[in-house]
């Protein structure tokens, strides 16, 4: 396990600096609302749609400002992590631009449209079995046969710097958020959230949502220490990894509460959002409105920013599909 005081820890200078770095390869992307949605909450609620970003979710940026801030003798033998896919896709979709290989470990329980889109944009697939343990363990394994450059999909200053470019594009393009509520897996986006609002509106309370059954980051945040789970069993396929010593910095300094919600509570959120506001979005993206339906006290008469995080699903198996 490395020290805390071994990692660097990000700043907001960093953010600004990866804005300006990773602008050519992102989307500024938009800020939605539904009536609808307003009154059943009783909140007012503004989605961030990084659904609609490059590589179909927000972990393009981190995976940019990653790539492009390496020197041509550290990109010499490309980048290399473990992601169950919208990290994969998006460190992907970036070393392709710079022209330089990826080499991913991916559980093979990942979404095959995450799978495909990982090698539609160039990346090299190494398959493990879908439990943390497999996967850091074959990565070693990968990492030293490549000598790529390790991008950890959260516990990466570059990574968190990234992903806080997206909470300051929603400061620009909202005015008087009381709260921004964003899922929570390894906790990169909270983390990038916590950076950056922690700096520009220290006042803005941050919720980080959380499946039952993958509720490490909610135990840990009760218990003030990382419990981390190895192999949890979620729809959410994207946030069932455990935090990591940087972005519990985040968690424990930044975070207001961490909120859980059930299966049927994030597929019903995930069925809500398309039918109401007729975007596309997946399942790891639907706790956060979750979150807000089953706790109106906390939101109620609040304007509150929701991230959506990505909309790489499976149109095969969507969740409220039987058989």
């Amino acid at each position: 396990m490395t020290d805390l005081n071994e990692m660097i820890i990000p700043t907001f200078d960093d953010v600004i600096a990866a804005h300006e770095r990773i602008r050519p390869y992102i989307h500024r992307t938009p800020v939605l609302t539904s009536s609808y949605l307003n009154e059943l909450t009783g909140a007012e609620l503004f989605f961030k749609c990084e659904n609609f970003q490059k590589a179909g979710a927000f972990k393009v940026r981190g995976a940019s400002n990653a790539v492009f801030g390496l020197s041509d003798e550290q990109a010499r033998n490309g980048v290399a992590t473990h992601s169950s896919g919208n990290h994969a896709l998006s460190l992907s979709y970036a070393a392709g631009r710079r022209g330089i290989p990826c080499h991913v470990v991916m559980p093979r329980t990942a979404p095959q449209a995450k799978k495909d889109a990982v090698r539609g944009y160039g990346g090299i697939i190494t398959e493990c079995d879908p439990s943390t343990s497999s996967r850091e363990e074959v990565f070693a394994k990968v990492h030293a046969e490549t000598g790529a450059d390790f991008v950890h999909p959260y516990n990466d200053p570059r990574v968190i710097a990234g992903q806080g470019t997206c909470s300051r594009e929603l400061m620009e393009q909202t005015d008087g958020l009381d709260a921004v509520v964003a899922p929570i897996g390894g906790g990169g986006m909270v983390s990038g959230t916590c950076l950056t609002l922690s700096t520009i509106a220290p006042s803005v309370r941050i919720y980080a949502a959380e499946p039952e059954q993958a509720d490490d980051a909610a135990r840990s945040f009760r218990a003030g220490h990382i419990i981390a789970d190895d192999a949890p069993e979620t729809i959410a396929d994207g946030l069932k990894v455990p935090l990591k010593e940087l972005t519990w910095h985040f968690v424990k300094n930044h975070v207001t509460d961490v909120l859980t919600a059930s299966e049927d509570e994030i597929v019903a959120a995930m069925m809500l959002t398309w039918q109401r506001m007729k975007i596309v979005m997946e399942p790891s993206c639907a706790p956060p409105l979750a979150v807000i339906l089953k706790n109106p006290e906390v939101f109620r008469g609040k304007r509150v920013g929701v991230i959506i995080t990505g909309g790489n699903v499976d149109l095969k198996k969507l969740p409220w599909m039987k058989g």
